[in-house]
């Protein structure tokens, strides 16, 4: 594979990326909520009792000799009604000389304007199960029981009736959309927030980036179409979240939003995520073009860019989800790994611009 299509192509273009590289499923806890989701009806779930104005959870504190890099750690979902206060965020925007965004994955496809066109039409279908086989089909009948009592529950009668075709891993993707939304809970992080922070100071922004060749990109489409994919963990997990962690994702939301980061460390974590990750990485399309390992990849490009701006600036701003912060082997051991002091934002003395 070679290199990557031009923004031209819209909403359809860019899944390829997204489906051949795993970013799709790398989102799948971070993802803006569907149409269908925006209007859903109100079901009986965990109240969110967090709402009107919050402190967030204070910043994480990077540093090598007289050089700072502050982080903040972002979550998705949130309460739907939470309103930010973002004090330690713009005072550390306000003496930054730089900001670091989260890493991503760049896929390099050149193609010319006919290319473009019929790349876009080999994407019809991309989530569909291949030889048009349906989730019925392709799901165990317990774990599918499982399925069609959720869907109902969440999606109503008549609705949702095209997923029935897709692959396990977009239908629970669906479903984990319309089950946040009717918890109170929105997938909109506070990255607008920090955006209009950083816009209103004309800061340097340094986008860390791992880049994938793409020589046939309509190829990797049909192979990804045509392909196997072991999602049948991701669906199932996905389906054992909605069942059992809604509660647990209200108190995280909550705790978050209150800048409760003791609390944030005692609350257990779905491996959903991780499930969803491998179902991708763990395709022979990912696996043939050697990036079956893209979150350590994206994990050592970030810390490389880290290393490089505390080397260069005396403050740097950064973001990061905060599930990769406070992990035992996440970006923040990466960075100590390397020799620089991190301390917790439960731990940090001195606030950004004292």
């Amino acid at each position: 594979m070679r290199a990557m299509t031009s923004p031209s192509l819209g909403k359809a273009s860019r899944l390829l990326p997204a489906i051949a590289f795993g970013i799709a499923a790398a989102c799948a806890s971070a993802q803006a909520p569907t149409e269908a989701a925006k209007h859903a009806d109100a079901a009986e779930l965990p109240t969110i009792v967090v709402s009107g104005e919050q402190p967030g959870p204070g910043l994480w504190k990077v540093t090598s000799g007289d050089h700072v890099l502050w982080i903040l750690g972002t979550l998705s979902p949130l309460p739907k009604n939470m309103h930010w206060q973002p004090k330690d965020v713009e005072a550390a925007i306000a003496t930054a000389q730089a900001v670091l965004d989260p890493p991503r994955v760049k896929v390099n496809a050149d193609v010319g304007f006919f290319g473009k066109i019929a790349l876009m039409g080999s994407l019809v279908g991309v989530r569909d199960n291949p030889d048009h086989k349906t989730l019925q089909q392709v799901v165990p009948p317990d774990l599918y029981a499982r399925w069609i009592a959720l869907k109902t529950k969440y999606f109503g009668a008549g609705r949702g009736r095209n997923i029935e075709t897709w692959r396990p891993i977009f239908a629970a993707i669906e479903l984990w959309n319309e089950a946040i939304k009717k918890a109170g809970l929105t997938r909109e992080d506070v990255s607008d927030v920090v955006d209009r922070a950083v816009k209103a100071r004309n800061i340097e922004t340094t986008k860390p980036t791992y880049k994938v060749d793409v020589d046939d990109p309509r190829g990797a489409v049909r192979e990804f179409k045509n392909g196997a994919m072991n999602d049948l963990d991701c669906f199932s997990k996905t389906l054992d979240r909605i069942d059992s962690d809604l509660d647990t994702m209200a108190e995280r939301a909550n705790a978050w939003a209150t800048g409760d980061i003791g609390k944030l460390r005692t609350l257990p974590d779905s491996d959903q995520r991780e499930a969803c990750i491998a179902a991708v990485t763990g395709t022979n399309l990912a696996k043939e073009r050697g990036i079956d390992d893209l979150p350590e990849r994206l994990r050592k490009t970030w810390v490389d860019a880290a290393s490089a701006a505390l080397a260069k600036n005396a403050v740097t701003f950064a973001r990061l989800p905060i599930t990769d912060l406070l992990a035992k082997d996440g970006y923040l051991a990466g960075l100590k790994a390397r020799g620089y002091t991190v301390e917790a934002p439960d731990e940090v003395l001195d606030a950004p611009g004292d």
